[in-house]
């Protein structure tokens, strides 16, 4: 199994015909995800890519049987483009779009309260099933089908630990990007629960970084739940300035729950393993799959 995408997750494009969405869907499609269409205002009844196009989220959804969408559009719309996916009641979006203004994630969040639509990001760089669906703009050559699931904040380091799983012999159920805004949709603590809830996922690599408090969050549901399952953490920013942001509009440390050291207390005190380096990530999940096993 694999958590929020399988073989029979079919993506829209929300986005698809503008330079992005072109370049990604194409990349996604050649990797074997099952786009199905994409959506502009006002290119409804065209085709791109081989695939229609439709002028509302709505109409995409009852013409192909799309489960799932993408947003590749611009700052400025791309919360107009969310919203429109949550009352077309889409199950899974996934928000590539960077630097979405914080107020109108706020309506986004709202909307979210009174839906079932489970929104990744945005500023994510998406999810990943290797071998069987990929949404987002990852890189994949290091990605391998295996029972490591892999929670992110960051794009970069998720690339980094994928590689570092696969050469230490193992591979991902799941690899997802929660996105790196202050606002966003799935959280850290959600996104682990569905990990544990998955029987192919049997460890967790878990990315962090200064900002915000949801490592903490997901250091004191540990300690509660005491998971029978191998987690590794790296919390990244020890050496970050305060009140700084860096990066990620999320990335700054404003009080002692945002620094990077206060997140790694909360986790090993929880009793998740923190590597002593980051090049280490990848040794530590396979030693500690053995004891495991």
């Amino acid at each position: 199994m694999t958590i929020l995408v399988d073989e029979n997750t079919r993506v829209i494009c929300q986005g698809m015909t503008g330079r992005a969405g072109t370049h990604y869907s194409a990349v996604m499609l050649e990797y074997g995800t099952k786009i199905v269409g994409g959506v502009r205002p006002g290119k409804g009844g065209t085709r791109h890519l081989g695939l229609p196009v439709y002028d509302i989220v709505a109409e995409a959804m009852a013409e192909t049987g799309a489960n799932a969408s993408m947003v590749f559009a611009p700052p400025a719309n791309a919360a107009a483009a969310i919203i429109e996916a949550i009352e077309a009641e889409m199950p899974l979006v996934v928000a590539l779009t960077e630097r979405v203004p914080v107020h109108d994630m706020l309506r986004v969040r709202d909307a979210l309260k009174q839906s079932s639509t489970i929104l990744i990001g945005p500023n994510t760089q998406g999810v990943l099933a290797p071998e069987v669906c990929k949404i987002g703009v990852m890189a994949t050559g290091n990605a391998r089908r295996g029972d490591i699931g892999i929670l992110s904040r960051s794009a970069s380091l998720t690339s980094e630990v994928t590689a570092q799983v696969t050469a230490a012999g193992l591979g991902q159920s799941t690899t997802v990007g929660i996105g790196g805004d202050v606002i966003h949709g799935l959280g850290m603590r959600a996104c682990f629960e569905m990990f544990l809830a998955d029987a192919d996922t049997r460890g967790v690599v878990v990315v962090g970084e200064i900002g915000g408090s949801e490592e903490e969050e997901l250091a004191d549901f540990i300690a509660e739940t005491k998971p029978d399952m191998p987690v590794v953490a790296l919390v990244v920013g020890r050496h970050a300035p305060p009140e700084r942001r860096m990066g990620h509009a999320g990335a700054i440390a404003q009080d002692a729950t945002g620094e990077a050291e206060s997140k790694i207390r909360a986790l090993r005190e929880a009793g998740v393993i923190i590597p002593e380096s980051p090049h280490l990530v990848g040794e530590t999940i396979r030693e500690a799959m053995l004891v495991t096993q």
